[in-house]
């Protein structure tokens, strides 16, 4: 443990990033009534009675005096879906607020929409602090949205989620657990797309069938390599028969255009889809509501993340289609 007096201010930066914060945009209005605004993580309650908050400004930033005259402050606790947001006001001499919808609050602070949470603060005390001054304000007007927060930690954005209780107790005496990644996401997968998979046999179809009808929903006129290619993860049979099948169903079509038959939802195909694919939104928003908004947002963060730290190699069912031709249709 480094406990000299002088030591590296980038190990300092990096030991205090271990501690995760969220993140703030603390904006005013200078007395030449233009609006400043800065990303900070410093901030901190201070007191429940009277209501007070803490944060600092970098004594060289160029809003610093605006702040110091202001007399009255906003901080907006950042919302999930604002990263953008944060470093735009993070970066130093832009036109902040240009094209950001604001409205007006105490002492003529501007006041950013869709954050976390917003404190209204009249200044009351500010300290020296090193390289920093510290602004601490009492708090006389807050509200909050529900949204999930901003999270900030060792050096990057982050979301918050809540800590699991255990699906079972024990463990098999060959080292399987509930925590085993892969049963946890089979096991996951199974009871969402369970509800799902109703609403797919309701239709009179199979698994396969609603998979591949649901590939060209995404993007039509694909060859059967093509979609065998996107559709490798699920381990779909997107053989010509079942393709066939479906096209004497009415609910395909192909064309025959440089050698390859591409594919093509009819109109009973689409239309079907589209049914079958609001089902299943409406199932995923049910499953997600029962988390809460806050954990919906750091699940399919954390499962984007294992999807690209895993990843094989697997064509991507979003990416523009290739030039072709069309010719005929067969």
């Amino acid at each position: 443990m480094n406990t000299e007096a002088r030591f590296d201010p980038r190990e300092f930066r990096a030991t205090l990033g271990t501690f995760t914060t969220g993140v703030t945009i603390i904006t005013a209005r200078g007395a030449d009534g233009l609006p400043v605004g800065v990303t900070a993580n410093s901030f901190n309650s201070v007191s429940l009675d009277p209501p007070m908050v803490l944060w600092s400004l970098a004594r060289n930033a160029r809003s610093l005096e605006a702040f110091q005259q202001s007399g009255h402050f906003a901080v907006h606790i950042l919302s999930a879906g604002q990263e953008d947001l944060s470093n735009r006001f993070a970066k130093s001499g832009a036109d902040k607020f240009t094209g950001v919808a604001c409205s007006e609050g105490a002492g003529g602070a501007p006041l950013l929409d869709d954050c976390s949470a917003r404190l209204q603060c009249r200044t009351s005390f500010v300290y020296e602090g090193g390289d920093h001054l510290i602004f601490v304000g009492e708090v006389v007007a807050f509200d909050r949205s529900g949204l999930p927060p901003l999270v900030f930690q060792a050096g990057r954005y982050a979301v918050a989620t809540r800590k699991a209780a255990s699906l079972s107790s024990g463990s098999l005496d060959a080292g399987w657990s509930e925590d085993h990644l892969p049963y946890l996401l089979g096991r996951a997968y199974f009871q969402v797309y369970f509800r799902i998979r109703e609403h797919v046999r309701a239709d009179g179809l199979s698994d396969d069938e609603y998979f591949i009808l649901s590939t060209l929903a995404v993007r039509d006129g694909r060859t059967q390599a093509e979609i065998e290619a996107g559709l490798s993860h699920a381990g779909c049979d997107c053989g010509f028969q079942v393709l066939a099948g479906l096209r004497q169903r009415g609910l395909l079509r192909c064309e025959d255009g440089t050698g390859d038959l591409r594919w093509f939802l009819s109109d009973e195909g689409r239309r079907r889809t589209l049914h079958l694919i609001a089902a299943a939104k409406a199932i995923e928003s049910e499953v997600l509501a029962g988390l809460g908004e806050w954990d919906a947002v750091a699940l399919k963060n954390l499962l984007k993340q294992l999807v690209l730290s895993t990843d094989p190699g697997l064509p991507d069912l979003w990416s523009p289609p290739p030039a072709a031709t069309t010719g005929a249709e067969a």
